[in-house]
């Protein structure tokens, strides 16, 4: 049978893979509120259509930090792909890059990172980066990663410790008894130790450590899970170059807001200083139209790509990935929206509040479409 939605290959993943391999990507932290949350909340939004517009030629494509991408839908950084598919990362990566979108290496991979560049040259990549207390550990890396072509550097910044994930207490999972990260195979000069067992996120890190990124990178830097104004503002302060709104799947602190609801505060916050990202709970195109009517540049996938590469690999998040996309191109033309390219650079993505009996939903109402340029008159 068909593969017809993000749905169906999760089905089809879950059957696929040990209990404890499910449990540790699909698990959230506590009672996975935030997590369930993340999906329930988009629900909670309407899109509100506007017709007789001219949908002949949908166009999909927009730009991140300066780099044309097919679709406003990339993959987020997740770790340990090899636990799902054999070459794994190697397949996320050749998928993306088939796809025309973003992917972002996780620290946590599997495949080295000069494997990944190599089945994938052509692909737009990011890093994303947990700093390491031996900062000059940090400092290699940065520097292998912009040696191998990653465009960006992402530092996610929910995590000064790991959040509590029941399933993985009472699974007993212990990773790092059967992954060396691929990433660290040099530090086997130094010690025979997982990378794991060295403590590899630094509890300390605060804001005026971004100066000390931004000195030993030529990239940009973005944050990956803010959630709030205020950590907004700052990031606009330090010169960041981008925010990925996120709640890290619901796996790091439950009961905060989804990230759909910390959206449009946060783009008000950096006022078009910077581009802002979403992930967490997208499934649908609609999904995805929803988070760049209110002002995303952009969303992220994670647990679904898992999904396709549990499925059949490379090839399942490419199959994957084009239904999603196709989702995503049908919803811009039902609701007369042409291109978020012209849009975006016009600045002409309209919003509204709802209507009092609509605002049980606590949400912005979408206009997803509302004279966008004088030729759809």
């Amino acid at each position: 049978m068909p593969l017809a939605c993000l749905t169906d290959f999760r089905a089809l993943a879950q059957e696929r893979l040990p209990k404890s391999t499910w449990d540790f990507i699909e698990g959230g932290a506590d009672d996975s509120f935030t997590r369930d949350d993340n999906i329930a909340a988009f629900k909670r939004i309407r899109l509100r259509p506007r017709y007789l517009k001219n949908v002949v030629n949908v166009d999909t494509r927009t730009t991140i930090q300066g780099e044309e991408i097919t679709a406003p839908i990339c993959i987020s950084p997740t770790g340990f792909h090899c636990l799902v598919w054999p070459d794994g990362e190697m397949s996320t990566a050749r998928a993306a890059q088939a796809a025309g979108v973003c992917y972002i290496t996780s620290t946590f991979a599997t495949c080295a990172l000069e494997d990944i560049a190599a089945t994938a040259p052509r692909g737009l990549r990011w890093f994303q980066l947990y700093v390491h207390p031996d900062r000059q550990l940090s400092k290699q890396l940065v520097q292998r990663v912009e040696s191998l072509g990653f465009k960006a550097l992402v530092i996610t910044v929910d995590v000064p410790k790991l959040g509590n994930r029941r399933h993985d207490i009472r699974n007993q999972l212990d990773l790092k008894l059967n992954l060396l990260l691929k990433d660290f195979y040099w530090l086997k000069e130094r010690t025979s130790m997982p990378y794991f067992q060295m403590s590899p996120i630094d509890s300390s890190i605060c804001w005026n450590d971004l100066s000390w990124l931004q000195s030993i990178t030529r990239l940009p830097i973005i944050l990956k899970g803010i959630l709030t104004k205020e950590d907004a503002e700052l990031a606009v302060k330090h010169n960041i170059h981008g925010i990925i709104v996120s709640n890290h799947g619901g796996r790091q602190l439950d009961d905060v807001l989804a990230s759909i609801d910390a959206l449009a505060e946060v783009v008000a916050a950096v006022k078009g200083k910077m581009e802002v990202y979403l992930d967490g709970g997208i499934r649908t195109g609609n999904d995805v139209l929803k988070a760049l009517a209110l002002g995303a540049k952009c969303v992220f996938l994670g647990r679904p790509i898992l999904w396709g590469l549990a499925y059949k690999g490379e090839d399942g998040v490419k199959e994957l990935l084009n239904i999603i996309k196709n989702e995503f191109h049908t919803s811009m033309a039902l609701t007369g929206c042409f291109s978020f390219w012209i849009q975006r650079a016009r600045s002409k993505i309209p919003r509204a509040m709802g209507k009092t009996e609509e605002r049980q939903y606590h949400k912005a109402v979408l206009i997803a479409s509302e004279a966008w340029t004088e030729e759809c008159l």
